[in-house]
């Protein structure tokens, strides 16, 4: 692997301040221009899952009658890659890519590539190349790399070893511009190291966050980038496509689970992408959480730390917005229909956009964090009225809805008995833990039928 572009720390951050406009004078800028969207900084193999490893993963979890037994050993690569941030600055973000590789038919030659777009996390040290310690990284390994899929899963700025010191949460185009580039990366790199090359079918998706993240990047691909990237297809899972709706609905009715964790990421992102939300974090903030909520995420810290520092509500259903010890002042929320935050939502909502290319959306209609009837409905409902190629709209609590024959059934028959094996638990694992495996299984058989099709 010796070809491996990489730079030495000292020539990355040479690079990333002549990106950001570093250097003595005019003339130096123009000599000098930041490095190209997607450009590689440092691109390495990062390690190796076997078909063993990735069975027995599978099989303590419970996932082999959704995911199947792994055809391909697995290469986990690691990119660092430049792209810009919402103000249109250089800036690096990480990535992992999942190559599949073996003798299986399926493990060698061009494969299909997945673009995967992972949900909300607060960890700054976030990592889809860590498929030991992150479940959507091994869960996206098993579903696909290990069935002949290359996964390209961008870790976003703000996180992991990215330059950017926060995350542009839910900003639809920030997150088309980070994922675009890092596709490009991802594909350079494994035209020049990889045995096993990316084929031009382009696949997209992601889950909660990365729902949002999705089906914002098909959006982004087909109007901007055509001449470059075609979408083959899209599957975005229980995302909030209709944010300001969702908004609405959080601000003035009801708070969702996780809601207290969800605003400063957001107020944060939206602030410093627009600078139109507060004047200073305590016009939107509560004491004492005006004095960090700005910087809280992502953390190096866990949540419960956080709370225990006073940094966050000490509300265990992180629903606790308003009123007397609440996240928010009573005045934001009051303001909320004519602010900044409102408005931003309506920015970053994905409605009345019509998709060339076949797109699936799935979720489950008890999701009490990204609300189902608010969203994934809403969106499903959106893209039929304008006769969008839109082939399923998947719902696990409705067999009806998904796919006909022993495949729906399996979703959802699985799906009922881990509700039922989690008792009461269910409603806190129901976003994050039960859906995921679910939803990726139908968004898998989603793809295939696709490519299968050849649309």
């Amino acid at each position: 692997m010796s070809s491996i572009k990489t730079l030495s720390l000292a020539a990355l951050a040479a690079a990333a301040l002549s990106a950001c406009g570093g250097g003595t004078g005019a003339a130096d800028n123009r000599d000098d221009p930041p490095p190209a969207r997607g450009n590689i900084a440092t691109a390495v193999l990062a390690g190796k899952a076997t078909i063993a490893d990735i069975d027995a993963g599978t099989a303590a979890k419970s996932l082999q009658p959704l995911s199947g037994k792994a055809k391909c050993d697995v290469d986990i690569r690691y990119i660092v890659y430049f792209t810009r941030d919402p103000l249109g600055q250089a800036a690096t973000a990480t990535e992992g890519v999942l190559v599949p590789s073996g003798s299986d038919p399926a493990c060698s030659g061009e494969r299909p590539v997945l673009l995967y777009a992972h949900g909300t996390s607060t960890a700054h040290a976030t990592n889809m190349a860590d498929v030991k310690n992150n479940s959507e990284a091994a869960l996206a390994m098993a579903m696909f790399a290990a069935q002949g899929f290359i996964v390209v899963a961008p870790n976003y700025l703000g996180y992991d070893k990215s330059s950017l010191n926060w995350h542009p949460y839910l900003n639809a185009e920030s997150s088309g511009v980070d994922m675009v580039d890092g596709l490009r990366a991802a594909k350079a790199h494994l035209a020049a190291e990889s045995a096993v090359k990316p084929s031009a079918k382009l696949l997209v998706s992601g889950y909660s966050q990365g729902g949002h993240v999705a089906m914002a990047v098909h959006k982004i691909i087909e109007r901007d980038y055509a001449a470059e990237f075609t979408v083959t297809a899209s599957a975005p899972m229980s995302g909030p496509y209709n944010i300001v709706g969702f908004g609405d609905v959080v601000v003035n009715v009801q708070p969702n689970a996780g809601a207290t964790i969800f605003a400063p990421m957001q107020l944060t992102s939206y602030q410093k992408s627009y600078g139109n939300i507060y004047s200073t974090p305590s016009e939107a903030y509560q004491a004492p959480f005006d004095a960090s909520a700005e910087s809280l995420f992502p953390s190096d810290k866990s949540v419960s730390e956080l709370i225990a520092a006073g940094k966050l509500p000490a509300d265990p259903t992180f629903t606790k917005l308003f009123g007397t010890g609440g996240l928010l002042k009573d005045s934001f929320r009051a303001g909320y229909a004519t602010g900044g935050f409102r408005k931003a939502l309506q920015t970053n909502t994905l409605l009345g956009w019509t998709p060339k290319r076949p797109i699936a959306l799935c979720g489950g209609k008890q999701d009490p964090t990204v609300f189902f009837d608010i969203n994934t409905s809403v969106s499903a409902a959106d893209l039929k009225s304008r006769g969008a190629p839109l082939m399923g709209a998947y719902d696990l609590e409705n067999l009806s809805s998904l796919p006909a024959g022993v495949a729906g059934q399996t979703v959802y028959f699985g799906f009922q008995q881990a509700k039922a094996a989690a008792g009461a638990s269910a409603q806190g694992q129901y976003h994050g833990g039960l859906v995921p495996p679910f939803c990726t299984a139908l968004a898998r058989g989603f793809f295939q039928q696709v490519l299968a099709s050849g649309l």
